[in-house]
């Protein structure tokens, strides 16, 4: 589950009142003037996220928080708990069926740490893992779904490419791969289309 969708978990656990994180990035664009200024490019998606984490830790009177004081103040407690359940049942369903997964990701061990991801058992279930917290280029330069074609030794016209920002999926069409929009507003609806474009039973996911 995303940042945006535990806010109301988020403020309970800080002792915020109710409202006071009314950002809701992809959620809610017109609410979030820098998610607006990243789908841009004015800032890159660390920097969204280091002023949301400072931002955060402020409200609270705590200074200087980076954005894994962040995850781990209010969501990183169990590593397999921050993957969607369904996700991770299609995950495994398509693994099943005989096709590589992988993830291309800005700032994976970045944000999470190395620790942390060693208990994420999902990851165990990736044919590769692309991280720009080691390879230093993010999406959406071309040049990240090249690293990413690369590692799973396949031509974009064979990969779906699934992603929540539109900029990236954006970067994802020029680099040739297949894509699919991954929208928050409708977690479910988004992970059956998944599914079919995977050639999946819908059905068993549920």
């Amino acid at each position: 589950m995303s940042v945006f969708e535990r806010h109301r978990e988020t403020e309970a656990t800080l002792g915020l009142p109710p409202g006071t994180l009314a950002w809701l990035g992809p959620i809610d664009p017109s609410t979030d003037m820098l998610w607006q200024s990243m789908q841009r490019d004015e800032i890159t998606e660390r920097d969204y996220w280091a002023m949301r984490a400072r931002e955060m830790g402020a409200s609270i009177g705590e200074r200087d928080w980076d954005v894994r004081a962040m995850l781990t103040r209010t969501r990183q407690t169990d590593p397999n708990a921050v993957v969607r359940p369904a996700m991770v049942k299609l995950i495994r369903r398509a693994r099943a069926n005989g096709i590589l997964i992988g993830i291309l990701s800005n700032e994976l061990e970045l944000f999470y740490g190395a620790e942390f991801l060693s208990q994420m058992s999902v990851l165990k279930d990736m044919a590769a893992i692309v991280d720009a917290t080691h390879t230093e280029i993010l999406k959406p330069d071309r040049r990240a779904y090249q690293l990413a074609m690369d590692a799973l030794n396949m031509k974009g016209e064979d990969i779906l490419f699934v992603d929540d920002q539109m900029r990236n999926i954006v970067g994802a069409v020029k680099a040739g791969l297949q894509v699919q929009f991954f929208d928050l507003r409708d977690i479910n609806g988004n992970i059956a289309a998944i599914a079919t474009r995977l050639n999946l039973s819908v059905e068993e996911l549920t």
